[in-house]
C-alpha cells in the first residue's frame, strides 16, 4: 500500500507521518487489496480536516472529517473509512 500525506497550512511531522501510518496499517489488516492512498491533512481556523481518497481493487472509498484536534480527526477519518472499507469487502464477496 502506497500512502501520500499532503499537508494544507499544516506542517507534517515525523509524529503526525507515524501516527498516519500506523492508523492506515490497521486499515490494511482488514482488506489488503488497498492499491493507493492519499490523505490529506488541513487547517481551517479552528477546525483541523483530515480526507483520505482510497484506491481499492474494485473502485475507490473517500471520508472526511473535521475536529478541533488533528489526532481526533484521524481517528474518525479511520473509523469511517473502516466502515467504508468492511462493507465494500463484503459487497466483493458477495459477487
Amino acid at each position: 500500500m502506497q500512502l501520500n500525506l499532503t499537508g494544507r497550512h499544516v506542517e507534517i511531522t515525523d509524529s503526525l507521518r507515524d501516527y498516519v501510518n500506523t492508523k492506515f496499517a490497521k486499515l490494511e489488516r482488514h482488506f489488503d487489496h488497498i492499491n493507493n492512498v492519499h490523505v490529506i491533512l488541513d487547517v481551517e481556523k479552528l477546525n483541523q480536516k483530515a480526507e483520505a481518497t482510497l484506491h481499492v481493487s474494485g473502485g475507490e472509498l473517500f471520508a472526511s472529517t473535521a475536529h478541533q484536534d488533528m489526532y481526533a480527526a484521524i481517528d474518525s477519518l479511520i473509523d469511517k473509512l473502516d466502515r467504508q472499507v468492511i462493507k465494500h469487502k463484503e459487497k466483493q464477496a458477495r459477487h
